[in-house]
């Protein structure tokens, strides 16, 4: 008897020890993932629903430190790394309530301005929040500000939003702020020459409005001026950000070979306009961009960050390829886009999804710049892994008996997870120290035995975009979420993204497609490919030189695309990469169409 008690407690031991997952060697990097997860504001408009917004954004290197400012916060981000942020509520000579605050840093002060704001303020202390008032009366007042200090200590200012009025500049005396030269016009749209000006998200043809020309930015390159600006419309999928090169701060400026240089019309996170373009603390470059949700509202929108580069012919590009893929953050200078890529890939995409509840369709009306417009909103479970900001799925409550599981359809090495919340039926407005998300994931190999891979049972920390990279990557197929707390409405994800390696092997090369560049507007191109069974999507990467392809438009699950944002005027070469969970395979075509 004694012996059986004795093999039943060692083969009880040797099954616990047999159902825990296998986990893998930690990463030795940290990676961060778009969208940028910071505390987007609950915005005070009287809305059917509420919405969050953050946009706009200008981050700067200061005492080694970044601080970001954005666009209705309520104050303003610091973070050490770039990853982990946390909100300074400034005095209240700060402007909070604004729209495109932007600074430039001077004899060792940052001075911040914002769109239609007479004051100019300034801190040398912006960890403490303490502001003072440096021009009370500041007399140009443009939308979508920015500042730009020369190498020779002369000031420069570059503003517009309008789908009438340029962009355009002026030079300030970098004490006073006030204007010693003549306003210059710079940029005004040409949506008929330059298809990523056409207002619509695919900038598709648009006859009725013409696009809005904004969000101003400089920067100053081996000599060279790159003035950028975006289009068409900060709601639309397709906003970019575009540029043009001078030898003068205030020119004459031609557009770039390049554009637009930032651009990202489709994927989870779509949009990369109105941004600043900044160094980090090792000289590289990035590029804190402007991306649209916008459904409850069209400035119902996030951030999304991208490495920045000039090639050997000073052309600058934001690489925005696998732009919603977990990405390095480096801890030195790198040189190409290639250093970054931890090659993880989605996991997620499309996979069998299990709710505990469904929150019924329903109808609502969204106020469209004063117009109301009626939508019919499901929140379907196959909304949580459809790589689609806009959709989301939404349990009926935002009580703790609400969940959801994921089957990933085969075990797969699992080392980043993003949930992305939705805030369904929310009423908040402004900020709250109650605003945070409580929850937990767990992971089973066999769907018996499971293990918390991510405890955010006692969260205090608004994250609404929460990206997590294992401590403990794990070998894992079953994922399941259970909700602890939300703030407010119901417990709702737009994306729940798995993101790691699978014994999968990567895709065949696509070895041959189709370009048709369209006859009636050579703006746009067409293409055709046979899709592949084993591809979970493709990526498409274009440019006007075979060796500079720095355009990239992700598309899931089809062999064919228009892309209609060319310059009509200009030859493209294009090719494209397959991907799947297994990872990525190069285009081994390159097509030529002429213009």
């Amino acid at each position: 008897m004694k012996n059986l008690i004795l093999f039943a407690a060692v083969a009880a031991f040797f099954c616990r020890c047999d159902s825990r997952l296998e986990t893998l060697p930690a990463a030795t990097y940290q990676t961060v993932c778009n969208p940028f997860n910071i505390s987007y504001m609950f915005q005070q408009q009287g809305l059917p629903q509420q919405y969050r917004e953050g946009a706009d954004p200008t981050v700067v290197l200061f005492g080694d430190e970044y601080y970001a400012f954005v666009s209705h916060s309520g104050g303003y981000f610091h973070s050490t790394d770039l990853i982990n942020w946390d909100l300074i509520v400034p005095n209240s000579v700060f402007p909070t309530g604004v729209f495109a605050p932007t600074t430039v840093v001077i004899d060792g002060e940052i001075y911040l301005i914002a769109s239609q704001v007479r004051q100019v303020v300034k801190t040398a202390d912006p960890k403490s929040g303490v502001w003072e008032v440096a021009n009370p009366n500041f007399k140009i007042i443009i939308s979508d500000p920015a500042l730009f200090l020369d190498d020779d200590g002369r000031l420069y200012y570059y503003g517009g939003c309008s789908n009438v009025e340029p962009v355009r500049g002026y030079e300030l005396d970098p004490k006073t702020f006030e204007p010693i030269s003549e306003e210059i016009p710079f940029i005004y749209g040409h949506p008929k020459e330059y298809g990523w000006e056409e207002k619509t998200d695919y900038n598709l043809p648009n006859d009725s409005i013409a696009p809005h020309i904004e969000g101003a930015w400089m920067n100053k390159y081996n000599g060279k001026y790159y003035l950028q600006y975006a289009a068409p419309g900060t709601e639309l999928k397709s906003y970019n950000d575009g540029v043009y090169v001078s030898d003068k701060p205030l020119g004459p400026y031609t557009l770039a070979e390049h554009n637009p240089f930032s651009y990202k019309p489709e994927g989870f996170t779509c949009g990369a306009g109105h941004s600043s373009t900044f160094q980090d603390r090792y000289g590289n470059y990035w590029h804190i961009a402007t991306s649209s949700i916008s459904v409850r509202h069209p400035f119902e929108r996030r951030l999304s960050l991208f490495p920045l580069f000039f090639d050997g012919d000073g052309e600058m590009y934001a690489y925005t390829g696998f732009g919603d893929y977990p990405m390095i953050l480096p801890d030195r200078k790198i040189n190409a886009p290639e250093e970054l890529f931890p090659d993880w890939m989605l996991l997620s995409y499309g996979k069998k999804v299990e709710v505990s509840s469904i929150l019924p369709e329903y109808k609502t009306e969204t106020e469209v710049f004063g117009t109301m417009v009626k939508q019919i909103r499901n929140c379907e479970p196959r909304n949580i892994n459809d790589e689609e900001i806009r959709t989301w799925w939404s349990a009926e409550t935002g009580g703790s008996d609400e969940w959801f599981f994921m089957d990933l359809d085969g075990l797969s090495d699992i080392y980043a997870l993003q949930i992305n919340f939705a805030d369904e039926g929310s009423t908040l407005k402004g900020r709250s120290d109650s605003i945070f998300y409580r929850y937990t994931i767990e992971a089973s190999a066999d769907k018996k035995h499971w293990e918390t891979v991510v405890d955010r049972s006692n969260n205090t920390v608004d994250m609404p975009h929460d990206y997590i990279q294992l401590p403990r990557p794990v070998k894992a197929r079953y994922l399941r979420v259970k909700n602890i707390y939300c703030p407010s409405g119901k417990f709702s994800v737009s994306d729940f993204r798995v993101f790691g390696k699978s014994d999968k092997a990567a895709p065949k090369p696509v070895q041959s497609f189709t370009v048709e560049r369209d006859a009636a507007d050579r703006r746009t191109v067409h293409l055709k490919w046979d899709a592949l069974p084993e591809a979970t999507g493709y990526n498409i990467r274009f440019g006007t030189r075979a060796d500079k392809l720095y355009h990239n438009y992700i598309v899931y699950r089809t062999g064919k695309l228009s892309i209609h944002s060319l310059n009509a005027g200009k030859d493209y070469f294009f090719s494209i990469d397959a991907f799947n969970e297994g990872g990525i395979t190069k285009g081994t075509a390159t097509a030529l169409v002429r213009y």
